[in-house]
This record gives C-alpha cells, structure tokens and sequence, in this order.
C-alpha cells in the first residue's frame, strides 16, 4: 500500500499547479487522472492570455507544459479511476481507493472540476473546440469582426454576451422563453447595446459546419417553426455542473453542488482542500485554478509540519 503526503485528484491546470508546488516543496505528490491530463482545456483551441506565455498555443500544448514541470519535480502520476475516498484521517493518514489498490495520503486536494451542462443537440460535441465554446473570456477575441450565438438566458449568458460584443460584429442571444432571466440590471444594459438581438422562444436543434461551425438550426418552441442562423461560433450558457460524486456524503457543498472553502481552500475537513471549478468561485478560469492550487499545496504542506 503506497503512501504519499498528498494526493490531487484531477489533472487539470489547478491540479498540475498544485502538484508543482507541493512536489517543489519537496512533498511526495500523486495526481490521479482517469483521463487526459490537462482536463478540459485540452479541448480549447487556442490559449492567448496566459500570463508569461505570449505565444498562442492550443490548451493541449498548454497543460503539457503544466506537467512537464510538474515531472520535473517527481510528481507520480496515476491512471486510475478512484471509486471512493476517506477523507477523515485514521492513524494520521486518509484513504483513497481504487479498483484494485488502496493508498494513504496526509491531505487530499480536489481538484475534480465542473463540466458545463450542454444542450444535447446533434453537431454540439463535434464542433467542440471548433466553434462550439463554453467560455467567452476564453476565446471571445478569437471571433473579431465575426458573428456568433449565445445560448441561454440566465445572469452568465447575457453578460458573457456582452463581453462578447467587445470582439463579435454581431452577437444573437437564443432563449428558449419570452423573457430573460438575468437580473434587470444586466438585463437594461444588455438590450441597449446595439450589437446584441435577442431570439426569443426558441432553442437549438443542430449545430451545423464544416472544419469549424458554419450556422446553427433553430426551432421556436410555440409555432414549431425550424430556421437556419449563419454564426461562426457559438457560446453556450445553460448551466454548469460540478464533478462532485466523491464528497457528496463529507465535503459541504452550496445548493448548486460546489464545494465551499475559504480562502486558504480549505473544506470543513481538516487536511481536503478543494481548487479550480469545483470550488465555488466568481471566475473559473486557467489562470485563477493555478492560483488555487498553488495555495491548497502551500496550506497542505503547512497542514503537515504542524500536525506532525
């Protein structure tokens, strides 16, 4: 049975960060991914505003980049699925289980993340990374001059929409009722920007192209009327679900599902830190998930010299 002083469950930039810092400080690192290291970035065609990196590079040459160093500095990387984890310590150790192995971390960081909750509609996955985006702030500037849709009509999709303006010629908002959820603030500024046209009672039946997104099929949900809109990508809005099936029964979680920490990351359980998208947090982006993990790795290596 292996033992580490932490254990980071997730692979994605707030994970490889976390793994950076604590195996730098000289902590025995596991990172457990049961997929692709990098996590969703992976899926993102092109990153320009990383900090220090001015060159664009594809969120898969990013995030190998994150684990390059995070080798460097002997972080063990581990394939397997956990199937379940312990995270009250017994004998100064938590347990984390996989399929066929048991291991003993000191302190635990989540780093599981949160997937966007996605419309279901034909084209949607193909044309990820290709003109089907989840995140404005992250590839809003790669639509200059362009025309895109935006799904949704919560407080996220109209500001997102918004910020699109600043980059898109055009930017339709597709709801799929008669009238926004959004705050009445956001609401106000959103209709009065001349570069955004609301599409009312309608939703997305296919997302059609050929390299990358060419137009979107449309169907209006009271006359059963199908169109067709010419974009060059669209965003979509419909909300977001954190991957939290592992602590559902320990870590506290708000009403959506996030874990709350405070702003050193920790959980309500001593010695679990939680980063990155499955925190609950104003920003989910590369950059502040780094952030995160560099300061859970920073508490966990504190948490172990005090109780040791």
């Amino acid at each position: 049975m292996k033992a580490y002083d932490t254990i980071i469950i997730g692979g994605g930039p707030g994970g490889l960060s976390a793994a950076i810092y604590a195996a730098r400080g000289d902590l025995k690192t596991a990172v457990f991914e049961k997929s692709l290291v990098g996590g969703q970035i992976n899926v993102t065609f092109e990153v320009e505003n990383y900090p220090g990196i001015p060159e664009i590079l594809s969120g898969f040459e990013l995030s190998d980049r994150f684990k390059q160093q995070a080798d460097k500095f002997g972080t063990e990387f581990i394939d397997e699925e956990i199937i379940k984890v312990d995270f009250i310590s017994k004998d100064g150790y938590k347990k984390v289980y996989t399929e066929d192995e048991e291991y003993l971390t000191k302190t635990i960081i989540i780093a599981t993340g949160a997937q966007p909750r996605s419309l279901g509609c034909p084209g949607e996955e193909e044309y990820v990374g290709k003109g089907v985006s989840y995140c404005a702030t992250c590839d809003g500037a790669l639509y200059r001059n362009k025309v895109v849709a935006v799904i949704g009509g919560g407080d996220s999709a109209v500001e997102e929409g918004m910020f699109l303006t600043k980059f898109a010629s055009k930017v339709y908002v597709v709801h799929r009722r008669d009238e926004l959820r959004a705050v009445k603030t956001i609401q106000d500024r959103a209709f009065k920007n001349e570069k955004m046209e609301f599409i009312w009672d309608t939703v997305v039946d296919e997302v059609k192209g050929e390299n990358f997104v060419t137009s979107l099929i449309l169907e209006n949900k009271k006359t059963k009327e199908k169109s067709e809109l010419a974009v060059d990508g669209v965003f979509v809005y419909v909300g977001i679900l954190p991957n939290n099936e592992l602590l559902k029964n320990d870590i506290t979680l708000d009403k959506s599902g996030f874990v709350i920490t405070n702003e050193l990351m920790e959980t309500n359980i001593p010695g679990v830190y939680a980063i990155g998208d499955l925190r609950d947090t104003p920003l989910r982006q590369v950059v502040t998930a780094s952030s995160d993990g560099a300061i859970a790795a920073f508490y966990a290596e504190k948490h172990i010299s005090e109780n040791e």
